[in-house]
C-alpha cells in the first residue's frame, strides 16, 4: 500500500507524543531495524482510543511492545508504530483476597511475576522466565517451565482499530500453542490474571530458581530476541537446529547462540537481514535435512 505523501501532516492531535522518523533499533533486542515512519506513545488508554478512532483506515498501525520477540526490518515500520509508555500502561496492582493481580498491558512479565509473588500469590511465577510484556504474552499465550498464560488469564481488555473497547475471557480467545484468536488491530491495555495463595518466599524462592535456570542455559546477556521457532509437534526446536548443525554458526554479522540453539545473536555488526536471512536459511536446512517445518516465532516486522 502506497500511503498518500501528505497523511502524516494530517494526524488526529494527541495528548501523548508523536514522532516522525522515529528510530526503532534501540528498542528492539537484537538492536537492529529502521524507523518508524510514526511513532505513537500515548498518554493513557483514552487517547489510544481518540487517536484510532480519528486515523484514517488506511494507514497501517503496529504494536510494539518490549520488542524482546522482534526483529524489525532495515527498512523500517511503515504507518503508525504504537508503543504503550504512558501512565498506566505499566501499572501492576495486586489483590492478595481475591488471588488476583491486574496489570497493564506495557507491565514486564517479570515484573508480573515479582508483584504476584511479594503479595503472597502463586501460580505466575512462570512470566518470570518471559522476556516480554503482559500484551506480548497475550498476543502469542506466551509460556515457559510448564506454564502459560492461557492458564491463568481472568480477563483482558484492549482498543481495536475503530477506537472501541473491547473486553475477553479466555474462552473469547481460543488459545492454543504460541496463538490467541484476536479481532484485526486489536492493542491490548490490560489483564487480570488468576493465582492462588502462596507464601511469598515460596513464590520468590521459585522466580529465582527459574532465574538460575534461564541465565545458565540461555543467551541473555546477548543482543538475542528470545526463542526463534516455536517448538514443532512432538519434538523441540532447540534439537533440530542442532541437528542441522547450526548451532553456533554465522550468517554475515548474526550468529546462532553456542548455549542454546533456538537463540540467534547480534554479533555487533548485523542487520535485520542478517538476522532473517540467517532464520530462513536455517528453516530451509532443517526441512531438507530433518522434514521437520519450523515456524517462526519471532515476530518480523517492517519492509526490507
Amino acid at each position: 500500500m502506497t500511503l498518500p505523501g501528505t497523511w502524516r501532516e494530517a494526524l488526529p492531535p494527541v495528548r501523548g507524543r508523536l514522532e516522525f522518523d522515529a528510530p526503532l533499533r534501540d528498542f528492539t533486542w537484537f538492536r537492529v531495524g529502521g524507523p518508524a515512519e510514526v511513532l505513537f506513545l500515548p498518554r493513557d488508554e483514552d487517547d489510544l482510543a481518540d487517536f484510532l478512532r480519528a486515523l484514517p483506515a488506511e494507514v497501517p498501525v503496529t504494536i510494539l511492545g518490549a520488542a524482546s520477540n522482534v526483529i524489525v526490518r532495515d527498512g523500517g515500520i511503515e504507518g503508525v508504530t504504537v508503543r504503550l509508555a504512558g501512565r498506566g500502561f505499566g501499572e501492576i496492582a495486586a489483590e492478595p483476597a481475591a488471588g488476583q493481580v491486574i496489570a497493564g498491558a506495557a507491565a514486564l512479565d517479570a515484573q508480573l511475576a515479582r508483584a504476584s509473588a511479594k503479595a503472597g500469590i502463586g501460580g505466575l511465577e512462570f512470566f518470570a522466565g518471559i522476556p516480554g510484556t503482559v500484551g506480548g504474552a497475550l498476543v502469542m499465550n506466551a509460556g515457559c517451565y510448564d506454564g502459560e498464560t492461557s492458564r491463568v488469564l481472568s480477563v483482558a481488555w484492549g482498543v481495536d482499530r475503530t477506537g472501541a473497547r473491547q473486553v475477553f475471557t479466555p474462552a473469547d480467545l481460543d488459545f492454543s500453542y504460541r496463538h490467541a484468536r484476536l479481532p484485526p488491530g486489536l492493542i491490548w491495555t490490560g489483564a487480570v490474571f488468576q493465582g492462588q495463595p502462596t507464601p511469598p518466599e515460596m513464590a520468590l524462592e521459585q522466580i529465582e530458581a527459574i532465574t538460575r535456570r534461564r541465565e545458565t542455559t540461555q543467551p541473555i546477556r546477548e543482543k538475542t530476541g528470545g526463542s526463534t521457532f516455536k517448538n514443532p509437534p512432538g519434538g523441540s526446536a532447540w534439537r533440530c537446529v542442532d541437528q542441522a548443525g547450526w548451532r553456533g554458526r554465522i550468517w554475515g554479522g548474526a550468529q546462532v547462540s553456542p548455549l542454546h540453539a533456538n537463540f540467534l545473536i547480534n554479533g555487533g555488526a548485523a542487520s535485520a537481514a542478517d538476522l532473517e536471512g540467517l532464520g530462513e536459511a536455517i528453516r530451509a536446512d532443517v526441512a531438507a535435512k530433518l522434514g521437520v517445518t519450523l515456524e517462526w516465532e519471532i515476530r518480523r516486522l517492517g519492509r526490507p
